[in-house]
């Protein structure tokens, strides 16, 4: 990890508030974790850490994007998420001093807050519910990942990418949504190809259930079409 430089307390306390985890603590509780934290920023591109590292730290996502993905003895990625603000990644650091697996890289010029391992447990032993939320956030991943692993070993790729401009939709809670990543990662997310991608959303629009009107965005003309798929 590159070196973390210190910022204002206000910057840090807000990053410890984004924090599903964090956030249901009281005011002088958070302050108090976001005066342990440290500051660290990356550049579009850039490894935050890669597989072969050892877990030390809970990365926090303040600003930016951040990709988290296997890569194959081939050399393919496979996308297993995006952490948007609030997100945050490496609670392997909580149980195990087992070598991370999976790269985190910064798909735009990121933010992020870092605790270190030792703190961390120390916080989780003071404040209990800590514990809980993180927890519950593991259920959620768990579940997402489960029904996403369901989706490619069972399920043809034009329901996939149907299923998925769902889930963002619902997600969003707009007709017109917005991708999240490129095509090439959403390839990766859903194991097929970007070729494959352009075509079935080509197809969508034809049939008139969708219509691609900029960069990654989409307004679903026809929801209960694509739930019939």
């Amino acid at each position: 990890m590159k070196a973390c430089e210190h910022r204002p307390k206000e910057m840090q306390q807000l990053c410890v508030s984004l924090v599903p985890i964090f956030n249901h603590l009281q005011p002088n509780e958070m302050f108090e974790i976001a005066k342990a934290t440290t500051h660290a920023q990356y550049a579009r591109n850039e490894i935050i850490y890669g597989a072969g590292d050892h877990p030390a730290h809970l990365y926090i996502v303040h600003r930016g994007r951040v990709k988290i993905y296997l890569l194959s003895e081939s050399g393919k990625e496979q996308l297993i998420r995006i952490l948007e603000p609030g997100d945050f990644m490496g609670e392997l650091a909580l149980f195990t001093e087992t070598m991370f697996d999976h790269y985190a890289v910064a798909m735009e010029n990121t933010e992020i807050c870092v605790l270190r391992r030792t703190e961390l447990q120390a916080f989780l032993l003071k404040y209990p519910a800590i514990s809980l939320k993180i927890l519950e956030e593991f259920g959620r991943r768990l579940d997402k990942t489960e029904k996403l692993l369901s989706s490619v070993t069972s399920e043809g790729t034009e329901k996939r990418i149907a299923a998925y401009l769902l889930e963002l939709a619902a997600g969003q809670n707009e007709q017109t949504i917005t991708l999240p990543m490129a095509k090439k990662d959403l390839a990766s997310y859903l194991g097929t190809t970007p070729e494959t991608i352009s075509r079935k959303l080509a197809e969508f629009q034809e049939q008139g259930w969708l219509e691609q009107t900029g960069q990654r965005k989409i307004l679903l003309q026809n929801i209960q079409a694509l739930q019939e798929i």
